[in-house]
């Protein structure tokens, strides 16, 4: 392999990269929570879970001392 043939595999191989960087830096600037909204929309079970957690939340209030001024 000549120089010249190294050096476009180079050239090449550099603009790659930096593509490849950009993806990452544009990947980065959405929040995590963003990218998995929406993903237990209609779903049963999510729902009850949701539902149980909102229950056990009411049940820790409804117990608790009350508070002092």
């Amino acid at each position: 392999m000549s120089n010249a043939e190294i050096e476009a595999r180079f050239a090449k191989l550099e603009t790659e990269v930096s593509h490849l960087k950009a993806q990452i830096q544009t990947a980065n600037q959405t929040p995590w929570w963003e990218s998995i909204l929406g993903t237990f929309a209609e779903d049963p079970v999510y729902d009850e879970a949701m539902r149980l957690g909102r229950e056990y939340r009411e049940s820790l209030r409804s117990t608790a001392p009350p508070e002092l001024d």
